[in-house]
C-alpha cells in the first residue's frame, strides 16, 4: 500500500505547512502520460522514506487553484516544502535517481 497523501486545498496546511518533515509534491493528472511515467517512483520514494519524507500527490485538475498557487504550467510538476517554505520546484519527467537524489537534498 502506497504512503502517498493525497493533497488538497482543505488539507494543504496541515499536510505540507505543518509537516515536520520534508514533503515532495507531485502535481499531476490521470491524463499525463509523464505523470503515469513517473507515478511508480514516486510510490516508490514514498514507501522508503517514509517517517523521513512526507509524499503528496496533487492532482492538478482537481486542485486547480493549488496548481495556480505553485505557478504549475506544465506536469508533472514536482515540489519541496521543508520547515513550511517552498524550497524545490522542477517540472518534466525524471528518472528515478534523480527524484530520489532531489529528495535526499532536503532530508
Amino acid at each position: 500500500m502506497s504512503k502517498e497523501i493525497t493533497i488538497t486545498v482543505s488539507n494543504f496546511e496541515t499536510e505540507v505547512i505543518n509537516a515536520s518533515i520534508p514533503v515532495l509534491l507531485d502535481f499531476w493528472a490521470p491524463w499525463c502520460g509523464p505523470c503515469r511515467m513517473i507515478a511508480p517512483f514516486i510510490e516508490q520514494i514514498a514507501d522508503e522514506y517514509e517517517g523521513k519524507l512526507k509524499v503528496g500527490k496533487i492532482n492538478v485538475d482537481e486542485e486547480n487553484e493549488l496548481a495556480m498557487r505553485h505557478d504549475v504550467v506544465s506536469i508533472p510538476t514536482l515540489a519541496v516544502y521543508k520547515n513550511s517554505v517552498l524550497v524545490f520546484t522542477q517540472s518534466g519527467a525524471q528518472p528515478r535517481n534523480e527524484i530520489e537524489n532531489l529528495v535526499k537534498k532536503y532530508l
